[in-house]
């Protein structure tokens, strides 16, 4: 049993995924009600999801067509391993095909909020309305819904929106249930998951705690741990977890390699150490990170020098720690991370193809010298903080905006130097410091603020003519990091923080904000 395995106990609910925008919110959705989600891909065998003993299996959308060669298929057999299923848009019209309905491209594409109708609400759409709004993303419709199903919803365009088989325990909606544009979305996932399938709500931050804890206890055993300490929201929760499992067993190393945002390194040492008791050592190595990054301008490059020093600053400190360790006969064995499970989807352990690699997960070095922990890797980021804040860590760690581990380095777009990282981080402050002021600190996901360090403009500065680079602002409003819009800032706070960051910030003559949602755009530049 892998190490992905040994972290899961609970019956999962499948989120078998053909490619959709929406997978990782699906699965969130069904988190949401109470139920452990994961998700897996489309070409699993129905002995895989045998194996798996899945409570239930909800099949995702996606962008092809289901008639066509090269489509993604479901294996046939999983429809009859007796387990309740629910379709969503592909994988609505994925049943249909399999089970004998027709599936036609009319002509008639159905985008956006679309007017739906219930003509019978059997078990997935009981106590709605006849008439909602719900959210359509299709250009092939189910004209005929297959034998012995009942055709439970349509719209003006679509004559089969639903249909049921309640006997089969098989279900599907055309449309997306898991965004918050259908009206009633979360209350259809919530019929399936516990009128049809009868599954009873028990993933919560409680049971997770004691899962946790007992399994790094297994795990860990009497050795000892290394946690890599970054301030963040992840480690920070990560780090608790294993405290409550192994106590003094674990040593937090806190790396202060120069990527860091402004007086970052003394919170750490100061508000995360007071409220948790845990041992931190704190190691300075700013000028080895910044001579292994001099001259690198690619992101990818970038991402892997900074996991691979992370690591070999660990190595260091392990060492350092050796003859301490010895006395009592408990050798550092294990490297906790605060891995989450939109790193491991977008890095490539999920189905979508790998967008870019995070230095928790695609970044590490082949021959690390640790066996990882990583007790958040099957979490997302709201599922983090709610058992962070039950843990007990302090309310500023715990709703702290997202920062990534390869901090500043991959918010500087060219070579990283002291010279640029110091010039943004008085900018990265000043964001930081306006947003807190105009109470926005709540109402946005993260900030990013990013230094077009290989561009520069021209301006006027003072009677006279200056060459400065640019800065951009990416505020975005985000649940989970796998989807985001950006933030609708008021202008006047806008201009307060363009006006400072020009006149505070040598260097800077130009600030520019990003309104690119994601997708297509991540929420990093980097």
């Amino acid at each position: 049993m892998n190490q992905r395995e040994q972290q899961i106990s609970h019956q999962p609910v499948l989120v078998i995924d053909f490619g959709a925008q929406y997978a990782q919110l699906i699965a969130r959705r069904v988190r949401e009600a109470g139920v452990y989600s994961e998700i897996v891909h489309h070409n699993i065998t129905a002995a895989e999801v045998a194996a798996k003993n899945p409570l239930a299996i909800i099949l995702s959308g996606g962008p092809a067509s289901v008639y066509e060669p090269q489509s993604p298929q479901l294996d046939p057999a999983i429809l009859e391993l007796g387990v309740p299923i629910l379709g969503i848009c592909y994988g609505f019209q994925t049943l249909a095909n399999a089970l004998g309905g027709r599936v036609d491209n009319s002509g008639l594409r159905e985008y956006g909020a679309t007017e739906m109708h219930v003509a019978a609400a059997g078990e997935i759409l009981t106590g709605q309305p006849e008439t909602q709004t719900v959210w359509m993303s299709h250009g092939d419709q189910v004209m005929e819904a297959p034998e012995g199903f009942e055709v439970l919803a349509s719209t003006a365009t679509t004559p089969v929106a639903a249909f049921e088989n309640s006997e089969r325990k098989i279900y599907g909606v055309q449309w997306h249930p898991e965004v918050k544009h259908s009206t009633f979305g979360q209350n259809i996932l919530e019929n399936f998951l516990y009128r049809a399938a009868g599954i009873t709500a028990d993933w919560n931050s409680g049971n997770v705690i004691a899962e946790q804890v007992e399994k790094i206890r297994a795990q860990v055993g009497s050795d000892r741990v290394i946690c890599g300490l970054s301030g963040g929201v992840d480690s920070a929760v990560a780090a608790a977890l294993v405290h409550k499992a192994v106590g003094d067993q674990l040593i937090c190393v806190f790396v202060n390699h120069g990527l860091l945002r402004q007086d970052e390194a003394e919170q750490v040492e100061r508000d995360y150490v007071a409220a948790t008791g845990i041992r931190l050592v704190t190691v300075d190595v700013e000028e080895k990170f910044l001579s292994a990054l001099a001259g690198v301008t690619d992101p990818e490059t970038k991402r892997k020098i900074i996991g691979r020093e992370f690591i070999r600053t660990f190595e260091e400190a392990q060492a350092a720690l050796i003859a301490e360790a010895a006395a009592d006969n408990r050798p550092i064995k294990f490297l906790v991370q605060g891995t989450l499970y939109p790193d491991v989807v977008e890095s490539g352990g999920g189905v979508t193809a790998g967008i870019k690699s995070h230095h928790n997960v695609g970044g590490l070095p082949d021959d690390l010298q640790f066996e990882l922990v990583e007790p958040l890797r099957t979490l997302f980021k709201d599922e983090v903080r709610t058992i962070g804040a039950e843990l007990g860590l302090p309310h500023e760690i715990v709703q702290r905006q997202p920062f990534p581990g390869p901090g500043l380095g991959i918010r500087i777009i060219g070579e990283v130097t002291k010279e640029r990282l110091d010039l943004l981080r008085k900018a990265d402050a000043i964001v930081r410091a306006e947003l807190s002021a105009a109470g926005l600190d709540g109402e946005i996901w993260q900030c990013p603020v990013v230094l077009l360090a290989d561009v520069r403009s021209v301006g006027v500065q003072g009677d006279g003519r200056s060459y400065g680079h640019p800065i951009v602002l990416r505020p975005v409003s985000s649940e989970d990091a796998m989807t985001a819009d950006w933030s609708r800032l008021p202008y006047d706070l806008l201009a307060k923080i363009s006006n400072r960051i020009t006149n505070e910030v040598a260097g800077v003559n130009r600030v520019v904000l990003d309104i690119t949602s994601k997708p297509p755009g991540t929420i990093e530049w980097e």
